[in-house]
Order: C-alpha cells, then structure tokens, then sequence
C-alpha cells in the first residue's frame, strides 16, 4: 500500500522518479521433494533515477517442509550517464520444520547494461541449525547475463548467478535462468523464466536439484 500511497518528496531535493510492484510463482520439480511451489512478492522505490530501494518476501513449499524468505536492500548508480551500480542487500531465510536459519549481507558491484552485465561482491552468511552457535562463512558472490533481444515491449535474456532475490547459496550453489519480460501496457508487464537449480553441494560438479518455470506480472509507474 505505501508503493501507491507514497507521494514525491521534494523536500531535501529528494523526488520519487520510480516505482514497481510484483507477484511471482514458480512450480518446480525437485529431486528432493518432487514437487514444490515457490510464491513471490516484492516492490521497489526509486529516487533520483540514482538510488532504488527494494524490499519482499517469499513462501517455498513442498509436501514435507516450506521455508520462508525475506530481503531488503538498496541499489545505488554511482555515475549518473553510465550504468554503474554498487548494491548491498540482506537476506533472512528459515526452515521452521528443521529450525534452521541463516542471515545473509551481501555488499556487490556491478555494471548493468542494456544487452550484458556482470556484478561480483561477498557472500557474508550467518548461519544456525538446531539453536547450535551460528557458523560464519565468507563466499564469492556472482551475477553475469545476456539480453539477446531488449526492447521497451519485449526482453529475451540469458542470467547466471549464484545468488537470487531470497537467496544466496555457496559458490557452487547456482542458478541459470532463460528470461523474458513482454509489456502488455506502458506499465504492465508479464515475466517468465525457466530456472536450473544447482546445489552445489560439491562444487560445480553438484547434483541436479530442480528445474522451474516462473511466472509472475510487475507493474511499474
């Protein structure tokens, strides 16, 4: 409600120059729990064309156990006519049913332009299970992608990331993603990816997890 409710703050030479809001499900199979559902929803704030603040949650799901999400964070374009960014952002999951979970920072640099980009930075995760002393570890973080085809209507595009909105795993925990984003009005717009899911449970050479569809529509204004 605040994403619509929010006016323009003029006051400090602050102005609202953008906002989005999304809703997102992915049914996937999943070699440990067969099928699962993940449901999505997130909105962001920007201000100045320079600084977005983005924030959401997620709900995963399966027959035998369901994980909540959430995640805050903040992208800054450090120079106003070229694209590039430097984002920091926290991540907070949980596994009720196994009493596990994990506080995540993760402070990255990147250059984000209309046809390829590529961010690295740290995976600084803290980690418990079970009410045991929390397990620190200090992990390459990375995002690469490719838009074969970007337009104000339609974008086809390649991304590779050992990290995403709710979650970020171990170097070899990654993610490949077939992307697309169609406009339907100037501010509605319909996205879809299909999603390979690694472990990384032994480096890059782990064992298939899941392979989803995402579906989901953002709204932008």
């Amino acid at each position: 409600m605040l994403l619509f409710l929010t006016p323009a703050l003029y006051g400090f030479g602050i102005s609202i120059t953008g906002k989005e809001m999304g809703i997102e499900f992915t049914p996937e199979y999943n070699r440990i729990y067969n099928g699962c559902l993940t449901f999505a929803a997130s909105g962001s704030l920007e201000f100045n064309e320079l600084y977005t603040i983005r924030g959401g949650f997620s709900l995963w799901n399966a027959s035998s156990a369901y994980e909540v999400d959430a995640a805050t964070g903040l992208k800054v374009k450090l120079v106003r006519h070229l694209p590039l960014y430097m984002y920091l952002s926290y991540i907070f999951n949980t596994l009720p049913d196994y009493e596990t979970h994990s506080h995540t920072i993760l402070p990255m640099l990147g250059f984000k332009g209309a046809y390829a980009g590529i961010a690295l930075g740290t995976n600084l995760r803290f980690s418990s299970f079970f009410d045991e002393p929390a397990i620190f570890e200090s992990i390459l973080a990375f995002e690469v992608y490719v838009n074969f085809y970007n337009t104000e209507r339609l974008t086809i595009g390649l991304r590779g990331a050992n990290f995403n909105d709710f979650i970020a795993g171990n170097f070899g925990a990654y993610y490949l993603s077939l992307n697309s984003t169609l406009g339907i009005t100037e501010s509605l717009f319909l996205i879809g990816s299909l999603d390979l899911h690694q472990t990384g449970s032994a480096g890059l050479s782990a064992e298939f997890y899941g392979i989803g569809f995402k579906m989901g529509v953002v709204l932008k204004w």
